[in-house]
């Protein structure tokens, strides 16, 4: 029995799922390149992979792709300038933007919550957007600040219900 859904109807449906905003950036002839994600994951410990999905119309994918490898900037909830900096359609997204290159050549965002760099480990194509595996080189905590969450079309942060143990860790230091 084939069921006929639209997209208006699946997009509205799955918006309620939030999901925390990640920049994934790389360099492309010396000059960043980045876009806006909001599906990324962790796949694999063993060994360490990652996810994301973008659309396979993007001209920034499509740069970070030909690249082969790319950084995960995890966006803290007072940086929502960064993503619609990097959300924009335009060639100079960086141009008001914080950022440093380390040791492998990829563009880290200034202040995020996390980063992740990572080798391009595999594309899978899947209806109209990729599957982009990223074997995961070398990653880090820069911060403790609440994430940026994108839930039914707005973007917002969390509020802990219950703090994560770090936090009640970190507050019961002072």
């Amino acid at each position: 029995m084939a069921i006929s859904i639209d997209s208006a109807t699946f997009r509205r449906v799955l918006g309620h799922y939030p999901t925390g905003v990640c920049a994934i950036t790389a360099m492309e002839n010396d000059r960043p390149v980045g876009m806006i994600v909001g599906t990324f994951t962790s796949v694999s410990l063993a060994p360490p992979l990652v996810a994301f999905f973008p659309d396979r119309k993007s001209r920034s994918w499509q740069r970070i792709r030909a690249v082969g490898r790319f950084c995960v900037n995890v966006l803290g909830a007072d940086q929502l300038h960064l993503c619609q900096a990097l959300a924009s359609g335009g060639d100079d997204k960086f141009s008001a933007i914080r950022w440093t290159i380390n040791e492998f050549g990829l563009p880290i965002l200034d202040d995020v919550i996390a980063w992740i760099l990572c080798d391009l480990h595999a594309v899978h194509e899947t209806g109209d957007h990729d599957i982009a595996l990223g074997h995961v080189r070398m990653l880090d905590v820069e911060s403790s600040k609440k994430p940026l969450i994108f839930c039914k079309g707005g973007y917002g942060k969390l509020e802990w219900a219950t703090p994560p143990s770090s936090v009640r860790a970190a507050a019961g230091a002072k």
